[in-house]
């Protein structure tokens, strides 16, 4: 069982009440927890059926995880599809509550049955909302992440996946006319994303129905994956060269037939819609609700109670703690001026930035591929659990790519069949300064999400849903703290990349000021802009870019911080408790072995550690 240090824990409890009990209580002790036991097992298997119900409702999902069922199928992304998938999860809480008595199972079967409520509750504040999300933006959406699942995630090894695949390109025209669907009944109650997410989807759109077999240069970007997986197919002897030529012409066909007409649509709507957006962008705070809407999402992103106006306050006070930081390694370079004086002047020295070339860009998906080879080997030292799966480096795929957009984590299939991506936006290498690259690869990679989401999929002895969780603030919080850690293993020795270090985390902090402010303190897309450049040494086409992210995608960026505070306190709070029985390793291991928590119930099963530990 790779979640061993559980196990530990339960055994040193067992022995010390027989050590100290008369014999009949330690029997009656080893009975309860013999019970405890197998009324958890129950759960995790009522909980594993539940979990298979679930991905019934995503084929996408089961394709991601790896698995082949319902290969040729698209989820629904209908509201009442939605709907339906709400009325299910309140129908499974119902049961659970009434068929399993939490007090009767182990700690990690209650954080089992916490979990699986939690959903519910997260779904229900949510549902009031359902028309205030922008369902197409320039981050992703229907229209960039259906296309983005069939070349990265849709396996073809056989001719039935080759067939499969064909009916999924069909299927994404079906699916994406969801979409439009939505965002109509959206703005029909007066949400319209900004001017320019509508002008990103329209570009992006266009840049799928271009190229063969739409007409235009070169292929289109599913008809070149198709006529990629199609020839292997023929290369290793699974199909002949007309069935070949049959597979091309179908995808051919569904394309033109299902896909293109879909995209059209999009494309005619978000340009006669564009009109009622706002040329200059603001927050959320002006749509119907806002206000409310606004406060759901940060509790969805943080999993907490903070307001924004404590979001905001957190946020400058960190930004000034950082900056204190910063001085100390403007002053150890030897930079005579002010510490915006020193950002400009990183911004604009040619030498923290790769060539706009391809050998440029090379060159930057090498030096990540470095990094991750040296805090490789150091692992050990901070970690019990490491994971199996491995990590590649790879640029995004051109449909998708744009300027100074963020870097980002694709996790693999829990079988290690497909490895865990980091992505990278290369298009403008003006956007992507040398002192900024290592710590965003930590975060993303190794010792980041590449590690915590691996380790949760390998994860055994906890329901399957367990595996697959994502928490934001946990997620992200862990991915900020492994650059933080990456400095004590070891990274970090060129004073400009701690500097990038700190950018990196100043970043992190001034996303809690900018994000309030856009969308509770009425700030604009240029006050925002201007609030990021004075106070960090962020290029301006990152920045710019960050900010329309924040934008489109309310309350998510204050995560990152919260959830690394989280970590840091409750570390600092096992130091204070163990003194010299603090074990790093075994802290981590804590952390990461539950898969991704609520705030609220990571403190819970770090404080249970500290508890089970020797007194110091």
């Amino acid at each position: 069982m790779r979640f061993w240090h559980v196990l530990p824990v339960a055994l040193a409890f067992v022995a010390a009440c027989d050590r100290t009990a008369p014999p009949a209580t330690a029997t009656r002790a080893s009975a309860s927890t013999d019970q405890t036991q197998l009324e958890t097992a129950r759960l995790n298997s009522w909980l594993d059926a539940r979990y298979e119900e679930e991905l019934a409702f995503s084929p996408l999902e089961k394709t991601q995880l790896g698995r082949k069922d319902d290969l040729d199928k698209i989820d629904d992304l209908s509201e009442a599809g939605a709907e339906a998938q709400l009325e299910w999860r309140r129908g499974t809480v119902r049961d659970l509550e009434r068929d399993f008595d939490r007090g009767k199972l182990t700690p990690e079967g209650q954080t089992s049955y916490d979990l699986w409520r939690y959903a519910l509750e997260q779904a229900e504040a949510a549902e009031p909302f359902r028309r205030r999300f922008y369902v197409f933006h320039q981050m992703d959406g229907p229209h960039t992440d259906l296309p983005q699942a069939l070349i990265n995630f849709h396996r073809v090894n056989d001719e039935a996946d080759m067939v499969a695949y064909v009916a999924r390109v069909g299927e994404v025209g079906r699916a994406l006319r969801q979409g439009l669907e939505r965002a109509q009944l959206a703005a029909g109650e007066g949400v319209h994303a900004p001017r320019f997410a509508y002008d990103a989807v329209i570009q992006q759109s266009r840049a799928l129905i271009t190229g063969a077999p739409f007409g235009g240069a070169g292929e289109s970007p599913i008809y070149a994956d198709a006529n990629s997986k199609i020839a292997s197919l023929v290369m290793n002897g699974k199909i002949d060269s007309k069935r070949g030529d049959e597979l091309r012409t179908a995808t051919s066909a569904a394309l033109t037939g299902r896909f293109k007409p879909a995209y059209e649509a999009l494309i005619a709507w978000a340009e006669k819609d564009r009109a009622n957006s706002d040329e200059i962008a603001t927050g959320v705070w002006k749509l119907p609700d806002g206000a409310a809407f606004y406060t759901e999402r940060l509790a969805e992103s943080t999993t907490t109670a903070m307001t924004a106006e404590e979001i905001h306050a957190l946020g400058l006070a960190e930004v000034e703690r950082i900056h204190a930081e910063m001085e100390t390694i403007k002053r150890q370079v030897g930079f005579d001026g002010t510490l915006q004086q020193f950002f400009a002047s990183v911004r604009k020295d040619p030498k923290f930035l790769f060539p706009n070339t391809d050998e440029g860009r090379e060159g930057y998906l090498q030096a990540s591929r470095d990094f991750y080879a040296d805090i490789e080997a150091k692992l050990p030292q901070y970690f019990g659990l490491r994971p199996k799966a491995k990590l590649v480096v790879k640029r995004v795929e051109a449909f998708r790519e744009q300027p100074g957009a963020a870097q980002h984590y694709m996790q693999g299939t829990p079988d290690g069949t497909r490895p865990g991506t980091y992505y990278v936006h290369l298009i403008d290498m003006n956007s992507m300064p040398k002192i900024e690259m290592e710590s965003v690869a930590y975060h993303e990679g190794i010792p980041g999400h590449h590690m915590q989401v691996s380790l949760a999929q390998e994860l055994t002895g906890l329901p399957k849903f367990r595996t697959q969780a994502f928490h934001t603030a946990y997620g992200e919080g862990w991915g900020l703290y492994a650059e933080q850690l990456a400095k004590e293993m070891g990274a970090y020795k060129d004073p400009y990349s701690d500097f990038g270090r700190l950018g990196a985390e100043v970043w992190r902090a001034i996303r809690l000021v900018v994000d309030t402010g856009l969308h509770s303190k009425r700030w604009t897309e240029q006050q925002a802009v201007d609030y990021f450049l004075a106070n960090s040494a962020t290029a301006e086409g990152q920045v710019r870019s960050e900010i329309q992210r924040y934008l489109v995608i309310p309350g998510q960026a204050t995560a990152y911080k919260i959830g690394m505070l989280k970590i840091l306190e409750l570390r600092g709070r096992a130091q204070k408790a163990l003194g010299p029985n603090f074990d790093i390793r075994a802290f981590h291991d804590t952390v990461l072995g539950g898969g991704s928590l609520p705030l609220s119930i990571l403190e819970r099963r770090v404080d249970d550690w500290i508890a089970a530990q020797p007194a110091r």
